[in-house]
């Protein structure tokens, strides 16, 4: 098992910053990929970036390429998700995510196993 806490949501006027943070207890995230998804009111869920496990290759959502920087630490169990240039389309709870049995960095949020609780992001215009 593993269990999933974000951290570092709020509130940010647009073109602000935020960084995310995911923390990871219970086993070491460097056996997992590692996601970030959001949901915004009345939509689904949609993938935002994903890491593999050493760092090596990362996945961006086209809607954030350019703005978001995902990254890790797995001597600290922990994941980042910097946003910058934040848009209002951004506002939307914002969960860290871990995929156990995956080959290759996926968007498809069926193939994580565990998730975190979502912290909010608003930003404002």
């Amino acid at each position: 098992q593993v269990q999933l806490v974000e951290s570092g949501g709020g509130l940010v006027q647009a073109g602000g910053s935020l960084r995310l943070s995911c923390a990871a207890s219970g086993r070491t995230i460097s056996s997992y990929v590692m996601g970030w998804f959001r949901q915004a009111p009345g939509k689904e869920r949609e993938f935002v970036a994903a890491i593999s496990r050493s760092g090596g290759s990362i996945y961006y959502a086209d809607s954030v390429k350019g703005r978001f920087t995902i990254s890790r630490d797995n001597a600290k169990n922990t994941v980042y998700l910097q946003m910058n240039s934040l848009k209002p389309e951004d506002t939307a709870v914002y969960y860290c995510a871990a995929a156990r049995y995956v080959g290759q960095l996926t968007p498809i949020d069926t193939t994580y196993d565990y998730w975190g609780q979502g912290t909010q992001v608003t930003v404002s215009s």
